[in-house]
Formats: structure tokens, sequence, C-alpha cells
């Protein structure tokens, strides 16, 4: 049975429904974007009466170019305005410096998904309307339309950002990332050799691969200040003790993450291989230790942790006899380690929300 003392008073945690204020400044983002993007629109058109679909400098460029630039702008000024909402005081507490740094991860990660998502939606579309011509009316009417979008949907995610969502962000982030630098890459047959191989070529997939590495350790980084409040939230983790491992070392494995993509395997293999290890070495430290670390989330997230730590040693056995590459090893691991962070977050959001002394 569960039991709530009702003389002790809970941290507050609501749910962050979306207020008036970020609605209205929302569609103000929206509006400024599709202008600016509708008078890039006009002088597109002024310079040649139709573009195609799909070229180097096609309606999918430009709509890339104006839509990742309402992104970044947006998610930026929806972060930063977050700290000034009624009920995020805790964000005033966080040093200057370290709250810069959260709001450029987040606009990166922002404009990097609008970018390759609108991509792939003109790539899409060429191959439905194969050979037409936009001419200046379709030409505005969709940069307007497609920047305005997102402007405003960056702007809402980024102003109501949650531990949860933060982390969805993250996994989309390095998801979509990845996927695209294997798509671009110049070398189909990098999988033949090993998964960081994506980052040695020198070419829009080595960017796409080792700036993705990067900036999700920047994100990495940054949910650590939403995962400290959280533990400390639950008032049931071991204490500050407690909280400080767990979040320095999800700030280690930021980092290491990030050093993963500043440090491909053709520009230094130490360094590449010593960041992927200390990362890998974090993620078993929250994996076994959980149960001391962790005593305020649920017995189904305990049973989940040693499923993931099972499947990591099942993986390393299956690599060292050879049933499998070490391409397919690191891509598992990595899934390992994003989906094992997926699970702790949301956990770790409902025991945060959860009365304090309600017993579990």
């Amino acid at each position: 049975m569960t039991t709530v003392n009702a003389g002790s008073a809970a941290p507050e945690l609501p749910p962050r429904a979306p207020s008036i204020r970020a609605e209205s400044e929302a569609l103000l983002a929206a509006f400024i974007a599709g202008a600016a993007s509708g008078l890039i629109g006009l002088v597109v058109t002024a310079l040649a009466d139709t573009v195609s679909l799909w070229d180097t400098w096609g309606l999918g460029s430009w709509a890339a170019l104006t839509s990742a630039a309402a992104a970044a702008i947006s998610s930026a000024l929806g972060y930063w305005r977050s700290r000034t909402t009624d009920g995020e005081e805790w964000r005033r507490e966080i040093a200057d410096w370290r709250y810069i740094l959260s709001t450029a991860s987040v606009m990166i990660a922002h404009t990097a998904l609008t970018a390759i998502g609108v991509l792939a939606l003109f790539a899409l579309l060429a191959r439905a309307f194969i050979g037409v011509q936009v001419n200046g009316f379709w030409t505005v009417t969709l940069l307007a339309v497609i920047s305005g979008l997102a402007g405003y949907l960056s702007y809402l995610s980024s102003s109501q950002m949650t531990t949860q969502r933060l982390t969805s962000l993250l996994v989309s982030f390095i998801g979509i990332g990845t996927l695209a630098a294997m798509v671009t890459t110049s070398d189909p047959r990098w999988w033949e050799l090993h998964f960081s191989q994506l980052g040695t070529f020198g070419d829009l997939s080595s960017l796409l691969f080792n700036g993705t590495l990067i900036a999700g350790g920047l994100l990495v980084t940054t949910f650590t200040l939403y995962v400290g409040r959280d533990l400390r939230a639950t008032r049931r983790s071991d204490g500050a003790p407690a909280v400080r491992v767990v979040t320095g070392a999800l700030v280690v494995m930021g980092v290491m993450l990030a050093c993963v993509g500043i440090f491909p395997v053709d520009v230094n293999l130490l360094l590449h291989n010593l960041s992927a290890s200390g990362m890998a070495l974090m993620y078993l430290l929250l994996l076994a230790g959980g149960r001391w670390l962790l005593r305020g989330l649920p017995g189904a997230y305990f049973l989940a942790a040693w499923g993931f730590l099972a499947a990591l040693v099942a993986s390393i056995v299956l690599f060292v006899v050879g049933y499998f590459g070490l391409t397919a090893f690191e891509i598992i691991v990595f899934a390992l380690i994003f989906g094992w962070l997926a699970v702790f977050i949301r956990f770790l959001g409902v025991a945060a929300a959860a009365p304090s002394d309600t017993a579990v």
C-alpha cells in the first residue's frame, strides 16, 4: 500500500504546461521568422524565376538555411527567457557561464535537427515531384511557412525544457546526426573497420559525425543541471554526496563524448580511445553503483539497469569470441548507453514528481 505523510512538505515539481507567455512569444518568433524568410524568398525569386526542389542552391537548401537560423535564434531566446519564468527560480542560481554553455548546446541541437529534418523533407519531395520547378509565389510561401514553424516549435521546446525533454532532444540529436553521417559518407564500406571511421574522411559526413559527438557531449553536461535538481527533489537519494557523484559521472561522460569527436582516430588514436573508455567506465559506475547512488528510484528501474548491464556483458563476450565485428560492438554499446540514459531519466522524472515520503 502507498502511504503519504501529510505533515511533511514535498518539493513541488509541477508538470510544465505551455504558458500563455510562452505561446505568445512563440507565435511572435514564428511571425518574425516567417517574415524574414519570406523576404529571403523574394530575393531568391529576383535572382531566378523558378528554382528546383533539390539542387545545390535549390529550395531545399534555402529552406534548410532559413529554418535552421530561425531554430537557432528562437531556441536560444526561449531557453534564456525561461530563466525569468515563475517557478523556474532555480535556473537563476546557475552560474552565468554554465547557463550560457547550456543555452549554446540547446541551440546547436535544435539547429542541427531542424536543418537535417528540412533537408530530408525536401529530398522526399524532390522524389515525389520529379523535375518540378517552383515559382516565386511558392518559394516565398514555403520558406515563410517552414521557417515560421521552425521558430515556433523551437521556441516552445526550449522555453519549457525539462530533464525528460532534454533527454529526448539528446537521443534524437545523436541518432539523427549519426544516421545523417552514415548516409552522406564518401566511403560506403566504412563499416568494415569501425564506427569511428565515419569521422576520418574530412568531408561532410565526418563533420556531421564529429560535430554530433561534440554537441551531444555538451548536451549531456547540460542536463546534469536538471538531473541534479531532480535527484535533490526526490529526497530519497543518498543526499548531497550521491548527487555529486551521479552528476559528476554524467559530466565526465559528456566531456568524454565530446572528446571522441574532438580527437578522431586519424588525429590522435590514444586520446580517442581514452575518451571512449572513460565514457564507458562512467556508464559502468552508474549502472553497477545505482543501488547505492539512486536509492530513491523504484525497483523497476534497477531491474532495467541490471538488464542493461547484462546486455553489455553479453555484447563483450560475443565480440571477444568473434560473433560480430568491432563496428557492430561499438554501435551496440552506443545504443545501450543512450537507451539506459533515456530509461534512467524517465524514472528519475517520475520519482522527482512524486511526494518524497511516498513508499515505492
